[in-house]
Formats: C-alpha cells, sequence, structure tokens
C-alpha cells in the first residue's frame, strides 16, 4: 500500500496535487480525481451539516470494509441472514453452525452480521479464521458475538445501507433462516438486485427443518400473490431454493458454481465464463431454449475479450458471449442452471470413457 502523509494541511496538499497532475490515462487515476472533484462539489452546493456528516461516514465505511475484503475476494463467500432472537438450542441455530461448517469445507467463507443468534451460529460454524462479521450500532441489541468479536475481519457500520451492500457485493451466495423484518428486508433485497440484474446471478437457499413450513408458506405467498397477480414472472421464481438440510444447502452452492465461473459485462455483450468448455450440441440446446434472452444473433463460444484483460487469472477460462436483453434475469438464472447440468453430462461422458 503507498504510504500517504495525510497528517498534516501540506501533506494533504501534496497528495491530492499528485492525483490532479497525474498524466496517466488508467481508470484508477480518472476515478480518483473524480472523487476529489465530488468532494469539492459538496463545498461548492452548500450542502447542509447532516448530508455531510452522513456523506463523510459512509465514504469511510466503505473505505474501509473494501480494504478488510480485498485479500479474500478471490475466495467464494456466503452471507447468512437470520434471527438474533434464534436462542443456541433451537434446531435452527445448530442447522446454521452445521450449514457453515460445511461450506467451509468447500473452500467458501462466511458473512454473517456479527450479532447472536443464527448470525453466531454461522460464525461458530466458520470458525473466526473464516468469517467475517458485519455488524450495525444499534441501540438495543448487543455488540458482536466472541467469535468474531476481536478478528480482524470484523467490521461495524453505522448506516444499514453501507452494510447491506457489503452482504451483497462481496459475496457469491445468500442464505436465508427464520428471522424477522430484518431478514426478510435482506431476502427481498437480493431477490430484487438478482431480478432487476443489479447484482451479478448467485445462489440463494431458504433453509428449512423437514418438519416446519416457515419458508414453504412465505413461497406459497409468492406464488398466490406475486406470481398469481402478474406482478413477477415464473421465470423468477428460479430465483430462490427452498432446502432443508445443512448438506441439501451446501450442495446447491457448490452446484451452482460447478460449470458456470461468473459473468461480466463488456458494452453490449454478455461474458459468462465456465469452469469447462460446452460441446457444439450443447450451445445449440442453449440458443433453442434461451433465444429470447438475445437480442440480436447467437449465444456463442469465445475467448476472453480484450476488454476483460484486467482480470489476468481468469483470461484461460472458457466463455459464452451473448447480446443479453438486460431484463430477463430470472431466465438468464435457469440458463446458468441449464449450463451446470450440462457440465455434469461432460462429467458422467468422460468417467464412461
Amino acid at each position: 500500500m503507498t504510504e500517504m502523509k495525510l497528517d498534516t494541511l501540506e501533506g494533504v496538499l501534496h497528495e491530492v496535487e499528485l492525483i490532479c497532475r497525474a498524466q496517466g490515462v488508467d481508470l484508477n487515476s480518472r476515478l480518483y480525481r473524480q472523487l476529489i472533484i465530488e468532494a469539492l462539489k459538496f463545498k461548492r452546493d452548500d450542502l447542509d451539516t447532516l448530508d455531510l456528516k452522513i456523506m463523510s461516514r459512509a465514504m469511510d465505511e466503505f473505505r474501509y470494509a473494501a480494504r478488510v475484503f480485498k485479500p479474500y475476494r478471490s475466495i467464494r463467500k456466503v452471507s447468512i441472514f437470520g434471527s438474533a432472537r434464534t436462542p443456541e438450542d433451537d434446531p435452527y441455530y445448530a442447522l446454521a453452525v452445521d450449514f457453515a461448517r460445511m461450506l467451509v469445507q468447500e473452500k467458501f467463507m462466511v458473512i454473517t452480521g456479527a450479532a447472536s443468534g443464527i448470525m453466531k451460529a454461522g460464525n461458530v460454524g466458520a470458525g473466526a479464521e473464516n468469517s467475517f462479521g458485519a455488524n450495525i450500532l444499534l441501540p438495543f441489541e448487543q455488540g458482536a458475538n466472541e467469535i468474531i468479536a476481536d478478528d480482524p475481519k470484523l467490521i461495524t457500520f453505522r448506516y444499514f445501507f453501507t452494510r447491506k451492500l457489503f452482504f451483497l457485493m462481496e459475496a457469491h451466495g445468500v442464505a436465508l433462516f427464520p428471522g424477522g423484518f430484518g431478514t426478510h428486508d435482506e431476502g427481498m433485497e437480493t431477490l430484487t438486485l438478482l431480478q432487476t440484474g443489479k447484482e451479478s446471478p448467485m445462489p440463494l437457499v431458504l433453509m428449512e427443518l423437514p418438519d416446519d413450513d416457515y419458508w414453504e408458506s412465505w413461497d406459497q405467498f409468492i406464488r398466490k400473490q406475486l406470481l398469481g397477480r402478474g406482478l413477477i414472472s415464473e421465470d423468477d421464481l428460479c430465483l430462490y431454493k427452498i432446502v432443508h438440510s445443512a448438506e441439501e444447502g451446501v450442495a446447491w452452492m457448490k452446484h451452482y458454481y460447478s460449470t458456470y465461473h461468473s459473468m461480466r459485462k463488456v458494452r453490449d455483450r454478455l461474458v459468462i465464463r465456465l469452469e469447462k468448455q460446452l460441446t457444439k450440441d450443447h450451445i445449440e440446446e442453449l440458443n433453442d431454449t434461451f433465444d429470447g434472452l438475445v437480442k440480436k444473433g447467437k449465444i456463442q463460444k469465445s475467448n476472453a475479450l480484450p476488454q476483460e484483460a484486467d482480470q489476468p487469472d481468469l483470461l484461460d477460462k472458457p466463455r459464452l458471449v451473448l447480446n443479453y436483453n438486460d431484463r430477463d434475469a430470472g431466465r438468464l438464472n435457469l440458463m446458468i442452471q441449464t449450463i451446470n447440468e450440462m457440465g455434469l453430462s461432460i462429467d458422467g461422458n468422460a468417467k464412461s470413457e
């Protein structure tokens, strides 16, 4: 990390001058300058003190959280949500412990809200080494649980909006256990961002014990009141999956990334990166089944595009490229699930040869 002397006015002015005089055309240099310009606009616009406090604190929270997560961005993570009121002798607490422990065995890390109940269970199962805690300052709840309290991967937020941003921005999967308003808030935000394409596709599992109907009754409401009234599409139901054991939940997380790796938008093209090469027949099947996702042309195999050179560790992965219509996220998620099933058939053929 570059050493910066920001404890004196002279040091601050020196760093600002270096940034503003930089002749480089790289994106980061342009963004540093833009951040300085936006900060000066706060002064120009003569904003209220409360506005300045919120923006200053939010920027500081974002900077610090990004610094904490940066060394771990090559590791997949699952955000676990659920009630802080769940007692430690509750079967759902045990389920969350087992789920987090099994995730770590499959090389995932875990992000929780760092408090008690399901959040603590997630940290217990994963252990501090494989946990992040995204705590929130509240006047009526305890601080961080003892598993994550003294760990450098604990982040304490003042604002829900910055906390929620990192819960999803850093996650590669989400698990919802039974909970109250906060759990449903996180769940609905996840669904909203997935549905609108503001968040890259990821697995969302709703954890339910076999003898319970917490999420089954929720699903019935979604199907009757939202789907039944035409407020969502049937493909949107593919954005989540109800599971009834830790094993089933972890298996779905693992399966989601068995052939699909990640995606990236490059101008008007959507690049889908894969763990294994699909066959010509697979590509034809995808074009026949999911042609409605494509604005023009077809789904095609591709090598890495020139714009992807900033991610050298991913350049060798097989790719699919399409002119995505930017509106059918539920169906796009269904295509990813189909791609993963195709990957299983490739593995099966390889074993039989």
